[in-house]
């Protein structure tokens, strides 16, 4: 590179050196400077040589190389037509037989020669007629052209290539090739006695595949684009057929010259049947020569074809590894999503194609995955399904190229699905290939619509951007916290979030696990104001009015609203909330409306001078959700669409004339009326709480205060309004079982906490743990019932973390660990109603994968026996393993359930675990179940914020929150469902979503009696039975009374034949049990009271020995023979039982509270006490 500088304006005229002429491919810059010099740049290749500019139009031009590879290409294929043409045009036998006369391009020495070896033995070879040919005059002129082009390239092209080493470019193959077929006819130019001589040109087939080859790969780098190694070994495998096929069919016929004198179509028939390994041996050859080049050309096969066909097959299974290319006209044409995944397993894979494909509108939509591993073994399988292999593409390969990227036509995708890797030990490093890999997708797409999945909260700020963003652990706390307030949260969510059609179940004789299975296929959807049948009357009215009377007329259960103008979702507005036409309603049913049929039948009753009667008022008549819940798309008979003015108020019902008990369900306005709304107390009881705090203790109480917390220990955590301590507590105090120097606490039991503790048990204190504390002290929980939370640690936690919880009240945290019993009694979980187990993510580099909840599930066995009437709520990696959650190996009940989450399963039930007891209970849940959360909203976009809402992980101003009541005797005069949600909408504006039932455990009760019976242990359950049984027969005849709509197989004999179902089921095809058997499982009996005292004296042991009181062990009991499960927007016509726990969504209290009450007054005081930036510390 030469570099040489001038000043413009100094150079008025041009230098002589610079006249000169410049060498090609010359770059010419300027650069202008401060001083206003200007610099002229020339950049020099060393080109300007003959030689090298040559070798850059020959060679190194990509253009220009690829048009003389052509042009020598279509030599070397008019060379071949030649050779035919003139084999067409040559007749050997009128050689033979010539006379002088036809000799005439010969000499006369040849032509006697050739007409003496006529009278010669046939057996004979004629040498003269494989040597000599006949050759026409012009096919023998455009030869020697065609030769003398090509003799003149390969000598250019051998001088250009010359690198100082003569002999290796002269035995080239190529080179050679090129000599033979050209240099001949150049003699014949010269000597033309020559003319006819023979000139092996078929041999230039291979010079032509050659060229082939390397046109090839010029056409890729001239195109700028990348070319597939498959096409090109299909390309040269095909080549080297031909030309082998073409080389021996010319041989074999010129060589048969001088013995049968095939034609060049016999020889290629020969050739073909030969290479084929069919052998007609209609056409064989006769002369040795010939016979000798068979032997060649099959030899030459038998090297040459295995190794092209074994790269060839090398490169397809290569190709069926990463998968190939997802077509850009499939593309275009059909509609595709990209799932890109670190590592593929089969469980991820079926809850995605599962939940995915539930949908109808989803059923022509690809899936492409793309994945940086090799193809797992069962994946494989899976996809060899013909249900999902013409669905669903597998392409190996790495979301952070773009070669990759567009292999799968990511920018034509409907959508791209990143998923993090939860097995992985380093959860951030997992979660920061995530981030890159959404990064590198919206740089390739950006409008492609992105849907993460994040694990650590701190982490989600980097894909903000990102349409939908699910963050596991935010999700994961927040479920457990509310499972402690509110049982089974988590069991509501997944049933939520799952697509389900409500058959589960529906076979099984027990009555509870058909109404679970029935009620677990509603699910939220959403719909126009204006568009709706159900909502569209309420135009105009208040949204608890259209709450009411929507659920009254159709059963479903309006829970949201969201205005045209506001993207927020707003849970329960409450009464001050007007709907309007263009306000999208958000409702929870068994199927959306768009999939019912509204059959009106008003008119005709007014037409046949009929009564008009209220839809809950002819007894025979099912409700309508009971009618929905078992059909899937049904017609609905509504005889009252439109109720009249006077009908708004329901009357209030008296039984048996008894006007003595108090009003069922008050009237609901039409639009909200000020006067008639109570203002909140939520914000007007910390005086109350306080007073009575004094009043009991005669001791001071904190005061709290509500208000933001000041510091959030992750960026992106929503600001919420929470129960905060007036100063922030000392990190010291926050140890629960050290003393410091302002309190002597070294237990949970010296604290004196009048509400039952929550513990949770994880390894570290990760930000999420933030989430588990804020749902369990917003501003809209009581302050008398907060519940004191510990946190058992394996780590202890840093100044960072404590930073962040020392603002809450009543958060402790402790280091230790669940399996050491000491640890667990002095973190007072005597005291305690909730266990909350984390799983750690140390335990995620198990050999197996399904072998990383081991050491959690046999820990919580342990405290499971020890501790029988805690709530141990467990978080588990896979789904699967929650059937070993409180385990009995000789319950027949578990048994019994075990097989029919197998015949659900089989059926293709995408919940066939949601009948495992701990399960529906609310007592183990996994967070790959909420992956169904990021899949369903492609189709539900709605569904990511209803669940934080309902959560409590955003806090909407106007939105409700999720909170239980509990039924109690006074309550059972409601009834049914039906009349509570009217009564709760009513009363205070409420909106009830479903119900947390339990019952007794039949079959445990049962399979006791038989086995007292049998071991003739002095206990009555005989007795116990029949009281039992008259228990139900007059509960079932109460129920009878109450409600016409009540199911059959309530009746006491039913139920007695539904008990003896599990046992059925589990002992089906086995024997009775021997005598042996018999007395090892009394003796178990007999013995089952001392192991309960044995577990009880180790206890109590361990707590004398650390000094801690007896007195509340001894009063924990035994509750394990109940069962417990969620029911989504039952029926109507639902009896309530005693201990009903009843989900209701309740309107924020801050939407009704003017500015002046006490509560307004606590959050300026919280305000001036954090300074003024605290607010802006939230937001960020």
């Amino acid at each position: 590179m030469a570099v040489r500088l001038s000043e413009s304006p100094a150079e008025p005229e041009p230098d002589a050196r610079s006249l000169r002429a410049a060498p090609p491919h010359r770059l010419m810059g300027s650069i202008c400077s401060d001083g206003g010099q200007r610099v002229q740049v020339e950049f020099y290749v060393n080109e300007n040589t003959f030689k090298e500019r040559l070798k850059l139009f020959f060679i190194k031009n990509q253009r220009s190389s690829l048009r003389i590879r052509l042009f020598n290409l279509s030599l070397k294929l008019l060379t071949c037509l030649l050779y035919i043409i003139r084999v067409s045009l040559d007749d050997p036998t009128t050689q033979v037989t010539c006379a002088r006369k036809h000799c005439s391009n010969v000499t006369d020495v040849l032509c006697s020669k050739i007409c003496a070896n006529q009278t010669a033995d046939p057996s004979q070879i004629n040498w003269e007629l494989i040597f000599w040919v006949n050759r026409k005059v012009p096919v023998w002129a455009i030869q020697v052209i065609v030769a003398l082009i090509s003799f003149l390239e390969a000598m250019l092209l051998t001088y250009l290539s010359y690198k100082g080493n003569i002999w290796e470019q002269i035995f080239q193959i190529s080179f050679i090739l090129e000599m033979i077929n050209t240099v001949p006819f150049i003699i014949t130019i010269f000597w033309p006695p020559w003319r006819n001589i023979f000139v092996p040109v078929f041999l230039n087939c291979w010079l032509a595949k050659s060229a082939l080859e390397n046109m090839i790969n010029d056409l890729h780098r001239a195109i700028q684009r990348t070319h597939s190694a498959m096409f090109n070994q299909v390309l040269i495998l095909i080549c080297t057929l031909l030309c082998l096929v073409f080389t021996g069919a010319c041989g074999i016929q010129h060589l048969e010259r001088a013995g049968k004198n095939l034609s060049l179509f016999d020889s290629l028939y020969f050739c073909i049947v030969t290479f084929s390994t069919v052998g007609y041996g209609d056409v064989t050859p006769r002369i040795w020569p010939s016979q000798l080049l068979v032997v060649i050309m099959i030899c030459v096969a038998l090297v040459v074809l295995p190794l092209q066909f074994e790269e060839l097959a090398y490169l397809w299974m290569e190709r069926q590894k990463s998968g190939g290319n997802y077509s850009r006209h499939r593309a275009q044409t059909e509609k595709h999503v990209v799932l890109c995944v670190s590592s593929l397993k089969i469980d991820l894979l079926m809850d995605f194609l599962n939940e995915f494909y539930a949908h109808p509108r989803l059923q022509d939509y690809y899936v492409v995955i793309l994945c940086p591993t090799e193809m797992d073994i069962q994946v494989r399988r899976v996809l060899q399904i013909p249900l999902w292999s013409q669905r669903v593409i597998y392409l190996q390969g790495s979301a952070l190229k773009d070669q990759d990227l567009m292999r799968a036509k990511m920018d034509d995708a409907e959508a791209c699905f990143i998923l993090s890797s939860r097995n992985e030990v380093d959860r951030t490093a997992a979660d920061h290939q995530t981030i890159l890999r959404a990064w590198a997708v919206k740089d390739f797409a950006p409008n492609c619509p992105l849907y993460v999945q994040i694990l650590k909260p701190e982490n989600k700020f980097h894909v903000k951007f990102a349409d939908h963003v699910v963050c596991e652990e935010e999700f994961k706390y927040a479920m457990l916290a509310l499972n402690c307030v509110c049982p089974a949260t988590s069991t509501l969510v997944t049933l939520l979030v799952h697509t389900s059609r409500g058959q589960e179940g529906q076979t099984s004789p027990e009555q509870w696990q058909r109404t679970y299975g029935r009620c677990s296929g509603n699910e939220v959807y959403h719909i126009r104001l204006a568009d709706s049948k159900f909502f569209g009357e309420y135009d105009g009215k208040s949204f608890t009015y259209a709450s009411f009377h929507a659920h009254k007329k159709y059963g479903v259960c309006l829970i949201g609203v969201k205005r045209e103008e506001n993207k927020s979702i707003l849970l329960n507005p409450g009464p001050r909330h007007i709907m309007a036409a263009t306000d999208t309603c958000y409702y929870i049913n068994i199927t959306k409306e768009e999939n019912s049929a509204f059959i009106f039948k008003q008119e005709e009753k007014h037409s046949k001078g009929l009564p008009v009667t209220g839809l809950y008022d002819a007894p025979s008549r099912l409700p309508v959700q009971s009618i929905i819940a078992s059909m899937g798309t049904v017609a609905i008979d509504l005889q009252n669409p439109d109720p009249p003015a006077d009908n708004s108020k329901l009357a209030l019902p008296t039984e048996n004339g008894a006007g003595s008990r108090r009003p069922s369900i008050a009237p609901v306005l039409e639009l909200a009326d000020s006067s008639a709304i109570l203002p909140c107390d939520l914000l007007s009881d910390p005086s109350e709480d306080e007073t009575n705090q004094s009043d009991e203790e005669g001791v001071p109480a904190p005061e709290y205060v509500k208000g933001y917390p000041p510091n959030s220990p992750y960026i992106g955590s929503s600001p919420t309004l929470c129960h905060l301590l007036q100063e922030k507590a000392p990190f010291c105090c926050l140890r629960l079982d050290k003393g410091c120097r302002h309190n002597s606490f070294e237990d949970a039991k010296a604290y004196g906490f009048k509400n039952k503790l929550i513990i949770v048990s994880a390894e570290t204190a990760g930000n999420g743990l933030y989430n588990f504390i804020v749902p369990l002290r917003a501003y809209y929980r009581p302050r008398k019932e907060l519940n004191p939370i510990v946190l058992l640690l394996d780590n202890p936690p840093d100044n960072h973390f404590l930073e962040a919880i020392c603002c809450f009240p009543m958060v402790y945290f402790m280091a230790g660990t669940i399996d050491n019993l000491d640890n667990l009694l002095q973190c007072g979980i005597i005291y305690a109603d909730n266990l909350v187990v984390v799983d750690k993510e140390s335990t995620m580099s198990a050999e197996e994968d399904y072998m990383a909840d081991a050491k959690t599930i046999v820990n919580v066995q342990t405290m499971f026996r020890l501790f029988p009437s805690l709530s141990i709520i467990t978080e588990l990696t896979h789904p699967s393993n929650m059937r070993f959650m409180q385990f009995r190996a000789k319950d027949c009940y578990s048994l019994a359930l075990s097989k029919l989450e197998k015949i659900e399963r089989d059926k293709g039930s995408n919940l066939a675990f949601m009948f495992r007891l701990p399960f529906a209970a609310g007592r183990v849940f996994s967070i790959s179940m909420l992956d169904t959360l990021l899949y369903q909203s492609f189709v539900k976009d709605y569904m990511i914020p209803i669940a934080r809402l309902l959560l409590g992980l955003d806090t909407t101003p106007g939105s409700g929150y999720l909170c239980v009541m509990k039924v109690t005797e006074e309550d059972l005069w409601i009834r049914t469902y039906g009349r509570l949600f009217q009564k709760l909408c009513s009363s205070s504006a409420e909106i009830p979503i479903g119900l947390y039932r339990t019952e007794s455990h039949m079959f445990s009760s049962s399979e006791f009696k038989e086995v007292c019976k049998q071991s003739q242990v002095s206990v009555n359950v005989e007795e116990c039975e029949e009281a039992r049984d008259r228990r139900e027969s007059w509960k079932e005849k109460t129920a009878h009374r109450n409600s016409t709509g009540s199911d059959q197989s309530e009746h006491p004999l039913l139920r007695k034949k539904s008990m003896q179902w599990a046992r059925r089921l589990s002992r089906k095809n086995t024997k009775p049990p021997s005598r042996a058997e018999r007395i090892n499982q009394q003796r178990l009996n007999l013995y089952r009271r001392s192991e309960r005292q044995e577990l009880s004296e180790l206890v109590k042991n361990r707590m004398k020995h650390l000094g801690l009181p007896t007195i509340g062990y001894d009063e924990m009991n035994d509750h394990q023979n109940t069962l417990s499960y969620v029911l989504i927007n039952p029926p109507p016509d639902t009896i309530l039982e005693l201990n009903d726990i009843v989900y209701i969504i309740r309107s924020d209290p801050l939407a009704h509270v003017p500015e002046d009450l006490p509560g307004g007054q606590a959050g300026a005081r919280l305000r001036q006490d954090y300074g003024a930036e605290t607010r802006g510390e939230t937001h960020l």
